[in-house]
C-alpha cells in the first residue's frame, strides 16, 4: 500500500470554509424557508467588465478560425498582458518582462510558491491571516506539530489586534519565509510605506525573503498604503508579489492572477551558493503549469484599456460603498469595526463572551446572516468576525438592517 504525505494529517479539521458551508447546509435544512444572506466567502457578484467580455468573445472567434487558432502559448502568459500589466501597475518600479509569471490565481501561486523553498526555513505569518498560507506550509512538513494553544509549534505568528492597530512587530529572532497581505485578508487594514520600509530592512538584514500578497491593491483609497511592495526601497532584492484579477475585475471564476519574481531575489543552497528565484520559479511553472488559456488572457488584457479600466474602477467603487454601508451599519449597531477603508472587509470585534464560531451561530440564527469567523484565521483571530462587501447592494442594505434591528446584542 503506499504510504500518505503524513504531513496532510496535522491540519485542523475541514478547510475552514468548507466547514462555513457545512454548517450553513444544516440550518437551510432544518430552516427552509429561511432567506440566508451570505457576506462570508469573499467571492464577488458583480459580471465581468464590458471591455472583457467583447475582449473574450473575440477571442472565442480567433480560436474558430484556423489561421488565428491559438495551441499551447508560452507558461509565463502572453506578451500582450504582461506588458499591460508592467505598463500599468509597475511603470518606473523596475518589473521585467521575464520577471511576471501570468497564473490561473493567487491562491495557487501562494499556495505553490513554497515548493522552491527548503522545508527547514523558518515561517513567519501574521495572525489572523488568509490560510492558505499556513496549511500549504503545513503540508509542506515545515511547521511541526499543531499546538494545544492552537499553533504549530515552528511557526513564528505575529499577531496582528486592535490593541497594536493591526501592525505586526518584527520577529525577535530570525526568520526565512515572511507572509504578507496588504491591504489584509481578513482584516481589511493596510501598512503604511514607513512600516513595510521596516520589514524589507529587516529581510535585508536576515537574509529572508518577503511573500506580498497585493491581491486588494486595486481597493486602495488612502495616499499612503503602497499598492505594490516595489514602490519600497530595496524591495525587489528581497520580495516577491502576488496580484490578481478575481477582486479586482471579477475573474473569481474566470481565474487569472500573475506573481512577479525579480531576478535579484535570491536564495541560497545547503553551501551557501545563491541562486535566482527567479529561476526556480520559472522552472517550476513551466514543469507543472501548461499557461492561462488565451482567452482568459485577452479578457485580462481589456481591463487595462481606458474603457475597461472605468468599468473595473466602477465596480471596486461599488463594492466599497457597500463596505462604508456595512462598516457604518455595525458602528451604529453597537458594534466595534475595523477595514473597509482601503478594502472590501470589514473586521469586527465579537460581543463581551460570544466567540468567533458563536457569534457565526448567532448571526445565522438570529438574522439569518453568514460570515467568517475569525479563529479560523488564527489564533489572534478569536473574538473577531470578518463581513465582506462583495455582495449585491439590495442584500448588504437588507443585512445591516437586519442586524441593526434584529440581532440581540
Amino acid at each position: 500500500m503506499a504510504l500518505i504525505n503524513e504531513n496532510y494529517l496535522k491540519l485542523p479539521g475541514s478547510y475552514l470554509f468548507a466547514e462555513i458551508a457545512r454548517r450553513v447546509s444544516t440550518f437551510k435544512a432544518e430552516n427552509p424557508s429561511a432567506d440566508i444572506i451570505r457576506l462570508g466567502i469573499g467571492d464577488v457578484t458583480q459580471p465581468l467588465a464590458p471591455a472583457s467580455i467583447k475582449a473574450m468573445h473575440d477571442a472565442v472567434d480567433e480560436m474558430a478560425n484556423q489561421a488565428t487558432f491559438r495551441g499551447y502559448g508560452p507558461e509565463q502568459g502572453y506578451d500582450f498582458l504582461i506588458e499591460k500589466i508592467i505598463e500599468t501597475n509597475y511603470k518606473s518600479l523596475g518589473v521585467e518582462m521575464d520577471e511576471v509569471f501570468v497564473s490561473d490565481g493567487s491562491k495557487s501561486d501562494v499556495g505553490n510558491i513554497q515548493e522552491i523553498f527548503g522545508v527547514n526555513n523558518t515561517v513567519a505569518i501574521t495572525d489572523p491571516v488568509y490560510p492558505v498560507y499556513l496549511d500549504t506550509n503545513v503540508m509542506a512538513g515545515r511547521t511541526g506539530t499543531l499546538q494545544n494553544n492552537g499553533t504549530f509549534e515552528q511557526v513564528v505568528y505575529l499577531p496582528c489586534n486592535a490593541e497594536n492597530s493591526f501592525t505586526p512587530a518584527l520577529p525577535t529572532n530570525k526568520v526565512d519565509m515572511i507572509y504578507l497581505c496588504c491591504p489584509n485578508n481578513p482584516t481589511g487594514t493596510t501598512l503604511s510605506k514607513k512600516e513595510l520600509k521596516k520589514w524589507v530592512d529587516y529581510a535585508k538584514s536576515n537574509d529572508s525573503i518577503i511573500l506580498f500578497d497585493a491581491a486588494y491593491a486595486a481597493y486602495i483609497t488612502e495616499a499612503d498604503v503602497p499598492r505594490s511592495i516595489y514602490e519600497i526601497e530595496g524591495s525587489r532584492d528581497v520580495a516577491i508579489e502576488f496580484r490578481s484579477f478575481s477582486k479586482t475585475a471579477g475573474f473569481t471564476g474566470t481565474r487569472c492572477a500573475y506573481t512577479v519574481v525579480p531576478k535579484t531575489v535570491m536564495g541560497k543552497d545547503s553551501e551557501g551558493k545563491e541562486h535566482s528565484l527567479n529561476q526556480l520559479w520559472n522552472r517550476r511553472h513551466t514543469t507543472k503549469f501548461n499557461g492561462t488559456p488565451y482567452i482568459v488572457q485577452r479578457g485580462a488584457a481589456a481591463i487595462y484599456t481606458p474603457e475597461g479600466q472605468a468599468q473595473i474602477k466602477a465596480t471596486v467603487d461599488y463594492y466599497m460603498t457597500n463596505a462604508k454601508i456595512i462598516r457604518e451599519g455595525l458602528i451604529t449597531a453597537g458594534l466595534q469595526a475595523f477595514g473597509g477603508v482601503n478594502a472590501p472587509y470589514i473586521w469586527l470585534k465579537t460581543p463581551e463572551g460570544i466567540d468567533s464560531w458563536g457569534f457565526f451561530d448567532k448571526l445565522l440564527k438570529e438574522v439569518h446572516i453568514v460570515g467568517t469567523p475569525g479563529a479560523g484565521f488564527g489564533p489572534s483571530g478569536e473574538g473577531y468576525f470578518r463581513l465582506t462587501a462583495f455582495g449585491n447592494r439590495e442584500n448588504t442594505e437588507k443585512a445591516i438592517e437586519r442586524i441593526k434591528t434584529k440581532l440581540i446584542l
